[in-house]
């Protein structure tokens, strides 16, 4: 085996979004190893060729490996960690692969592929790979990856972009030049605080947009719900440190745009079916995959009142959530409020 064989990226998930990203990596001809967590798992998939219960119709290409070896998946040579497990399991998936990754003689990249928040301590994604990691996080080699990205259109090749946020300039940059490519474009950003913040709270607004929908509230209803969701995001992003205008970007407004309209959104489509009366372990029970919306409601909701900030869509989702709140008492309540001042409470 050649040193360049053994430069490689390694996934740890094997969600539709960790597949798709490696699926993305291989595809410009660079190895891929994706990691499972049973020999079981490494065995069906390596039959079909491909994430039959995922990411069905996109086989894998010959540069991907599918291992449930940890000390295959970080050998010398790996260049870039993907870790795209849900945040309730972000931890966990770290912390398993940690010593495998300290054992490492030149240490690779460190990248956050999910999009939300850890319940009991609120932590973003990054902060739990600092904690986990913390060889990596001395180097400056932790990043995370946020933006308009539905795993399908991205594996079936349609034109897309995001952007990797991190605090050093050369680690971003390298992990954008390892997965940029012709048809998904990559920007950088070092404002890790807001790009992990739009794309965790803007699955709450994703949530409140499918039941817009499922009520059948109309376009302008739906429009007028985005832009007060962005308004509230921004209002608890600018509070835990973050640059307002990342909210105006691709992390921000760009992935709102397009998890509030999608077909395929996991969150959008758990907002119509509560719409439609049905309880949420009944909807969460049929669902192949997180909808992180849900978690993140709650841990935004403690968010809040730790800056003391009226989060007024936020508040509203976790008593529908939690509380069993019909919808549609929620969408009274919230256009009875007090009228104020569009930017009320957004302090820069």
């Amino acid at each position: 085996m050649t040193t360049n064989d053994r430069q490689h990226v390694t996934i740890i998930g094997t969600g539709s979004w960790g597949t798709t990203l490696g699926l993305l990596v291989a595809r410009k001809g660079l190895p891929v190893r994706l990691w499972t967590r049973t020999p079981e798992e490494t065995a069906t998939l390596k039959a079909d060729n491909e994430n039959r219960r995922f990411l069905p119709g996109h086989p894998f290409p010959e540069t991907i490996t599918v291992t449930d070896s940890l000390e295959e998946a970080l050998a010398e040579g790996c260049q870039l960690v993907i870790y795209s497990a849900p945040s309730s399991k972000f931890r966990a998936n770290v912390q398993q692969t940690r010593p495998y990754f300290e054992a490492l003689k030149k240490k690779p990249l460190a990248l956050s592929a999910a999009k939300g928040l850890e319940m009991d301590t609120l932590l973003r994604m990054t902060e739990i790979l600092e904690q986990e990691l913390p060889t990596a996080a001395e180097q400056g080699l932790i990043c995370a990856l946020s933006g308009p990205n539905i795993s399908k259109e991205v594996a079936d090749g349609q034109p897309g972009a995001t952007v990797i946020a991190g605090k050093n300039t050369a680690s971003i940059e390298k992990a954008q030049a390892l997965i940029n490519s012709s048809l998904f474009r990559v920007y950088t950003n070092h404002d890790v605080i807001g790009v992990e913040l739009s794309g965790a709270l803007k699955n709450i607004i994703a949530l409140g947009a499918g039941i817009s929908d499922g009520l059948g509230a109309g376009d302008n209803a739906k429009g007028a719900f985005m832009t007060r969701g962005m308004a509230e995001i921004g209002r608890l992003g600018v509070a835990a440190g973050a640059d307002p205008l990342t909210f105006l970007g691709l992390a921000g407004l760009g992935d709102l745009v397009a998890t509030c309209a999608s077909p395929y959104s996991r969150n959008r489509f758990l907002g119509q079916e509560l719409a439609k009366g049905r309880t949420l372990d009944e909807i969460r029970a049929g669902m192949s995959q997180v909808a992180e919306g849900v978690f993140t409601t709650a841990a935004a909701r403690r968010m809040a009142e730790r800056y003391n900030l009226e989060m007024p869509i936020t508040e509203q989702m976790y008593q529908v959530l939690f509380e069993n709140k019909p919808p549609m008492k929620a969408v009274y309540d919230l256009m009875s409020r007090e009228p104020t001042h569009e930017l009320y409470g957004f302090k820069i």
